[in-house]
């Protein structure tokens, strides 16, 4: 039955009519690439695989999958590995997707902590390394010292490096439309005008890919569950301000600008009249942040209402949550109902986004998460209380599995992904490597421009 074609232009062509040589080879090399992209993201995803399996997974043909592979296995991203298991005859050599062919550079920063790492391409990390920052860093030192820690993260030689990831403190805004563009940082004003980014790129030549911390630790934890219980899940952040990863479909929603999952700017009502960071009175990480349970904790040790906080605060000179975990451990009344009684609020406002959301899990973080039982008891008890029956039957509250790896894991994560894209992939596949995608050529050298 013929069927109906374009010509070179667009235009559509009349039934039967030829097809010019030009138009041909542009359509041989179209399904070329979609070839490579679905074998190699095969490999990729599923792991080890035969040639007969790539067959069937891809729908290809074996003459197909044998010149793709060729080709894979010259630009160093596929590469036969072992043998699968034989049913009858000679057992069949396993193909594999060559990690290790490139590497990724990921910071996370959460305002004191900063954090670096190395991974290979499955977003396996390869080292990590953590120091102590002050919060109110410049960005010209705090970019000064990212090219110092990223140069001795690369060392010398080894595989190239195909991107970069960025876990940054507050929120990263975005253009739904575009995948690779310099990010704005709405609450870093400094970062924007310093360009840190562009001179990160420009430094090391490569793409960068931004995300806030929250949605990086979100991704990195989603690797320590098993699927069923990933795809959908709230990742709670609980630290000087609170924030959450929402994960839907096995997608992170980042919202319309990016800045998805502020649960910390909640209203709490007119009880609370303490002003928030972010300019509103009432916020719940005012009552229930970090800042919050340590100010409450060292208005009971100077009144005398908790001689283990007052004994701190003597020794001291302050009162931090850890204290308060320890102190609360330790028997301390007073610093047990300072942990269950933020609990319950948090555990409250999230039993709203459990009905909303219905999530198959909650993964629990953050420096508050780390105090103990008490506060991860009041927040179960709140949320199994306050959310609808159906909503909660089946869900599963977890303190985070990952700790701050989880930042560096998902920034890793956050690169591979954008990376190997389908869409993103065919435009950069042929090639062999990324930093030929012409999105990557213009963002460098826009970059370039800009620093």
């Amino acid at each position: 039955m013929a069927s109906r074609r374009a010509n070179d232009e667009g235009a559509p062509l009349s039934y039967g009519e030829p097809v010019s040589p030009s138009a041909e080879r542009v359509r041989a090399l179209e399904a070329e690439r979609q070839s490579l992209v679905s074998i190699l993201n095969t490999l990729r995803n599923a792991g080890p695989a035969t040639r007969l399996d790539l067959e069937r997974e891809t729908h290809l043909g074996r003459a197909i999958i044998v010149d793709r592979l060729a080709t894979l296995s010259a630009f160093g991203l596929v590469e036969e590995s072992g043998v699968g298991r034989s049913i009858g005859g000679r057992a069949p050599k396993l193909l594999r997707f060559r990690a290790e062919a490139g590497r990724l550079l990921v910071a996370n920063m959460d305002g004191s902590t900063v954090g670096i790492g190395l991974a290979d391409l499955s977003g396996r990390l390869l080292l990590e390394h953590y120091e102590d920052v002050a919060p109110d860093l410049p960005s010209p030192s705090l970019l000064e010292r990212l090219e110092a820690l990223f140069a001795w993260a690369l060392g010398e030689g080894g595989a190239p490096l195909w991107g970069i990831g960025l876990g940054v403190p507050g929120t990263v805004e975005f253009e739904q439309e575009v995948q690779l563009a310099v990010p704005r940082f709405s609450t870093l004003p400094d970062w924007n005008e310093s360009r840190l980014v562009e001179r990160l790129a420009v430094r090391f030549g490569a793409p960068i890919f931004a995300r806030s911390a929250v949605q990086t630790a979100t991704m990195g934890e989603i690797t320590a569950l098993p699927p069923e219980r990933a795809s959908e899940m709230i990742f709670v952040d609980l630290g000087t301000s609170i924030s959450t990863g929402l994960v839907s479909g096995s997608q992170l929603l980042r919202g319309a600008q990016g800045i998805a999952g502020q649960m910390g700017h909640v209203y709490m009502g007119e009880g609370s009249t303490l002003v928030c960071g972010c300019g509103n009175v009432g916020c719940l990480q005012t009552i229930a942040g970090c800042e919050a349970i340590a100010r409450e904790g060292e208005r009971a040790a100077s009144e005398g209402q908790s001689p283990a906080l007052a004994a701190i605060l003597a020794r001291s000179g302050a009162v931090t949550v850890d204290d308060i975990g320890i102190a609360s451990r330790l028997g301390d009344p007073l610093s047990a109902d300072i942990l269950a009684q933020a609990g319950r609020l948090v555990g409250t406002t999230l039993a709203g986004l459990v009905n909303i959301f219905n999530p198959a899990t909650l993964v629990i973080g953050g420096d508050l998460a780390q105090t103990g039982d008490i506060c991860l008891a009041a927040i179960r008890e709140a949320v199994y209380r306050h959310a609808q029956p159906l909503a909660s039957r089946d869900l599963s509250i977890l303190r985070s599995r990952m700790g701050r790896s989880a930042g560096l894991v998902g920034a890793a994560t956050v690169v591979a992904e954008e990376l190997f894209a389908a869409h993103f992939l065919e435009a950069w596949v042929t090639s062999g490597t990324p930093l030929a995608h012409p999105k990557v050529v213009t963002f460098l050298q826009a970059a370039a421009g800009a620093a």
